[in-house]
């Protein structure tokens, strides 16, 4: 990262940083894009605030810069690890869209929100990094790294949005209590940090490749796994959505197993099937039996379909 310390205000999660940028830069009635698939909480976050939120489509290089409706004031990105499809935002279109949003007077909110757990390829530089003319807003949190329960996180934001970002700050909330962010900084500079994030990635790594091998061995064929290079799920996509009157959720939820759908990622778009399916909660040894009864229930469900 590039950054002064006054650059970087805590906030209380990722959400929240959104909100103070969305206070500041834009009026109601303002055009936001965001890729579609997405994360629903920031368009549902954008729309309180009676803006026009607009999906773009991604494709194997992420965002579709060319897509872009002309207007936006606002893009909200995950180039690190594209929820939920998984994607890394090539190098390429990296500079497209920085070069988009300088000749559209446009700001980007890049959200880094798992880049912390790689597991393949080294990553690429954040937009922020990149930018020349003080467009991205890096948001980042602890929730993965950490625990979701701290709600704490952090926007680092141009220099010319720091007056501002204070002003709006002053008058909506203070801050995180200070007693969890004095503990934080303890565990940061007393190298607890980075010390859990090295276990931490060698844990996970290992539930990462013990999910994807197992999902190759038994995954029905009208199902395939996606891949991705960093984060703490893996996403599985269905060639069409399940027919009706046979509920996959609801049969996996029977057999223990609690799956994210992917159709509730679109919000602007025809929905594509599948399912989101995360391995930090799960003990290593269990990777491998969730898997099986995951796709055991797949292959019922298109069984009885086919016959149906």
């Amino acid at each position: 990262m590039v950054a002064t310390a006054d650059q970087v205000f805590v906030t209380a999660g990722a959400g929240h940083a959104v909100d103070l940028i969305a206070r500041v830069l834009l009026e109601p009635g303002d055009t936001v894009a965001m890729e579609e698939p997405g994360y629903p909480v920031v368009a549902e976050l954008l729309c309180s605030h009676g803006l026009r939120v607009t999906g773009v489509p991604v494709d194997d290089e992420g965002i579709v810069v060319d897509a872009l409706p002309a207007q936006a004031k606002l893009i909200y990105v995950t180039p690190s690890h594209q929820f939920p499809l998984g994607m890394v935002l090539s190098r390429r279109r990296r500079y497209a869209l920085l070069d988009w949003a300088g000749t559209n007077g446009a700001a980007v909110i890049e959200d880094d929100y798992d880049s912390e757990f790689r597991h393949t390829a080294r990553p690429l530089e954040p937009l922020q990094r990149l930018d020349r003319d003080g467009r991205v807003l890096y948001v980042g949190t602890f929730a993965k790294t950490l625990s979701a329960g701290l709600r704490l996180g952090f926007v680092i934001a141009p220099a010319t949005l720091l007056p501002a970002l204070r002003a709006i700050r002053q008058v909506t909330d203070w801050s995180p209590p200070t007693t969890t962010q004095t503990a934080l900084v303890e565990f940061i500079t007393g190298g607890y940090l980075d010390r859990h994030l090295r276990r931490a990635r060698a844990v996970y790594a290992e539930r990462r490749r013990l999910m994807w091998e197992a999902l190759a061995e038994s995954l029905p064929a009208r199902y395939r796994r996606l891949p991705a290079v960093a984060g703490l799920h893996l996403t599985v996509r269905a060639d069409r959505a399940p027919d009706s009157g046979y509920d996959t959720d609801a049969a996996l939820r029977r057999r223990g197993l609690r799956c994210s759908l992917l159709e509730t990622t679109y919000q602007f778009s025809q929905p594509s099937a599948g399912y989101l399916l995360g391995f930090a909660g799960l003990a290593t040894p269990l990777v491998q039996p969730a898997v099986q009864v995951f796709t055991t229930v797949l292959a019922e469900t298109a069984s009885r379909c086919g016959s149906a």
